[in-house]
């Protein structure tokens, strides 16, 4: 049986409201649209810290190969898409992921230490939303985000690493500002979402 990895239990305190699990399992389509314009995003994102910071091998020999294997689950998510015949456009980003890189602060470190932590957030959200609908898809699909729960929740953790190990801010100031970020994030998938997407809130009206 598919279940919320544990780690992502106790990171998170507010869970994916029931309105939104059945309305993907309704949207298929665009659920996996989303899903692969997210991949795509992801991978991106990890490039955005190469650009940013090459100057931390560390980090950059990481989101490298973050970038790399985003850009394969993009793929197969590219690839379940063509079997049902359903066509790929690129979309713009969701008021979830928009509004948590609004509050990434500009002044370093804590640019930085944001980013690291807005990553962890969507990883995390990301992998209890699979757990939460790999029960509810057909089987083919089903068994594609089981299969992605072990790999979002190890980038999870490596954004968290990093957030610690790379920032030079104290462990007091990291745990505070995960906090604030949480409680963003809380709001952003527990309220009602005019628009459907794979990190949205429930739809409105439910």
């Amino acid at each position: 049986m598919v279940v919320v990895p544990e780690t992502i239990q106790r990171f998170f305190t507010t869970a994916t409201p029931e309105a939104w699990v059945a309305e993907a399992t309704r949207r298929l389509p665009e659920l996996l649209l989303d899903h692969a314009n997210c991949e795509l995003k992801a991978a991106s994102t990890a490039l955005g810290f190469l650009y940013r910071y090459p100057d931390r091998p560390a980090l950059a020999q990481r989101m490298s190969r973050l970038a790399r294997e985003e850009l394969r689950h993009f793929e197969q998510v590219r690839s379940i898409m063509q079997e049902m015949d359903i066509a790929f456009d690129r979309l713009s980003a969701s008021r979830y992921a928009g509004e948590l890189r609004a509050a990434v602060r500009d002044q370093e470190p804590y640019k930085l230490l944001d980013l690291l932590l807005v990553g962890a957030l969507i990883e995390a959200r990301s992998c209890e939303r699979f757990a939460r609908l790999a029960p509810q898809l057909p089987p083919r699909l089903g068994k594609f985000y089981a299969g992605l729960l072990a790999s979002e929740a190890r980038h999870f953790e490596h954004y968290i690493h990093f957030a610690r190990s790379e920032c030079a801010v104290d462990e007091a100031a990291i745990d505070a500002r995960l906090d604030e970020l949480k409680e963003i994030e809380a709001s952003l998938i527990a309220e009602p979402d005019a628009q459907f997407r794979f990190h949205s809130g429930p739809p409105t009206g439910a």
